[in-house]
């Protein structure tokens, strides 16, 4: 028998905040990444749920589908999403190559300053009634939300190691989760008085703050990277397509990918169905960006109270299996009453279950496996799992959407049962490759003392 393992006792925020400086930094970081999203997140999913062609397609896109007798209006998401995933295959190589060639201290800032200067276009093009701009935004703010929390959590996995991400990242999601329940409220309050244009600005201001923490942070990047005998300041290398070949190789970061893709099938299908109910109930743009941020805070809401209460004690105490399983058990029966009763209010509370267990379960167990892979593995292979697969995984089932809707709510709801049960097995297979992996990635165990003044 084992002698018992002694842990020093669990240190509250304010404790855990005077023992690690990074954890400020790192919780101011997320928190204004995702306000800065959140801010501009209800707007696009108006513009997504919008009975107005016009006001999403360019004009001569519209007339294209007119000359040959199709109601673009019908496919408002489904022309959305496939473009996104489209823009997004074009990207990766963009971003391998930017990761391959360049240190972390340039490509970091460089995909920030990328963002804020679209934002600074987009206000131009709201402002000039630019033709198109409802589907430039929404396909935009997609590939924004996944390659910024994307290059966020790459950054972390270099910040903390595995026992510190075990300790701090229930804590890091708060802190997110706080912004993403601050940004909608700010576009409620502000949306009527400054107008979508300039909520553009508001989102620049807290993307030049999460410049700030970058710089801040790389000190204690660089500290944590040499016990681990990386060298994050110098670039990468290797091919832009090494993120695929890392996949198909790793059983790991294989069952990531299958735990995402079907991960998103559940979302999507839940998506598409709350957009059906908005194009219904709320037909005017003011009304369904209401109704989208009061989704967007319950969502906040229920995700601060498990992150802060359940998150941290249960990746401690038993790791990630139970953060991974408890989400897709739940989505399962959710999924069951809902292809019983497909009520609009029974969706929109599955809908905000589903999004809550996965950013203060789900997200913070699959962001700790990444502390315990190569820095290749976190900056290429991570990036195609949350780009690439993350749309191939919207765009098929947006259509799969499509083609079940004809034959009602709940043939998609029993068919999302399908889904979810892929889901399950993807955590499933994510367990069983952590639960062999080593105790660290590189040897050398990192001192307790390693989070405090960087050198």
């Amino acid at each position: 028998m084992r002698p018992p393992v002694m842990t020093p006792p669990r240190p509250r925020l304010r404790a855990a905040l005077a023992e690690s400086p990074p954890l400020w930094w790192a919780l101011l970081y997320f928190f204004c990444l995702l306000c800065g999203y959140y801010v501009l997140r209800p707007v696009r999913d108006a513009m997504g749920a919008s009975s107005d062609a016009s006001a999403v397609f360019p004009t001569f896109l519209l007339d294209w589908a007119a000359t040959r007798g199709i109601a673009l209006g019908e496919f408002t998401l489904q022309v959305l999403f496939s473009a996104t995933f489209v823009v997004m295959l074009l990207l990766q190589p963009l971003y391998g190559a930017l990761v391959s060639r360049f240190p972390r201290r340039v490509f970091l800032p460089v995909v920030y300053l990328i963002f804020i200067v679209c934002l600074v276009g987009f206000r131009w093009a709201f402002e000039t009634n630019l033709s198109g701009r409802g589907a430039l935004f929404f396909i935009w703010i997609a590939v924004f939300n996944l390659f910024a929390v994307t290059v966020f959590w790459s950054f972390m996995a270099d910040v903390f190691d595995n026992e510190h991400a075990k300790r701090y990242y229930g804590y890091i999601g708060a802190g997110g989760t706080i912004g993403a329940f601050v940004g909608p409220f700010i576009t409620t309050m502000l949306v009527g008085r400054i107008g979508v244009a300039n909520l553009t600005l508001v989102s620049v201001g807290f993307l030049c703050v999460c410049l700030l923490c970058i710089l801040k942070l790389r000190s204690w990047a660089r500290r944590n990277e040499a016990t681990r005998a990386e060298q994050g300041e110098q670039a990468i290398g290797g091919s832009i397509w090494a993120g695929l070949k890392l996949i198909a190789a790793d059983p790991l970061l294989r069952g990531l990918a299958m735990l995402m893709f079907f991960g998103v099938g559940v979302g999507t299908l839940l998506y598409n169905e709350q957009a059906a109910i908005v194009r219904q109930y709320y037909p005017t743009a003011e009304a369904a960006t209401r109704y989208y941020s009061i989704i967007d805070w319950a969502v906040a809401s229920l995700t601060i109270l498990v992150q802060l209460l359940l998150t941290r004690w249960l990746l401690r105490r038993y790791g990630v299996a139970p953060l991974l399983l408890l989400p897709a058990v739940a989505i399962l029966i959710g999924f069951a009453l809902l292809s019983a009763s497909p009520l609009p209010l029974l969706i929109a509370t599955v809908q905000v279950m589903t999004r809550a267990s996965e950013f203060s379960l789900a997200k913070p167990a699959r962001e700790t496996l990444y502390t315990r892979v190569s820095r290749e593995s976190r900056y290429k292979a991570k990036a195609v799992i949350d780009t690439a697969v993350y749309r191939g995984g919207d765009v098929t089932f947006v259509w799969v959407h499509k083609a079940l809707s004809a034959l009602g709510s709940q043939v998609v709801f029993v068919a999302g049962i399908g889904i979810a049960l892929g889901m399950t097995f993807g955590a499933w297979r994510v367990i069983r490759a952590e639960r062999r992996l080593p105790e660290q990635p590189a040897p050398g165990r990192p001192p307790e003392h390693s989070h405090g003044k960087p050198s």
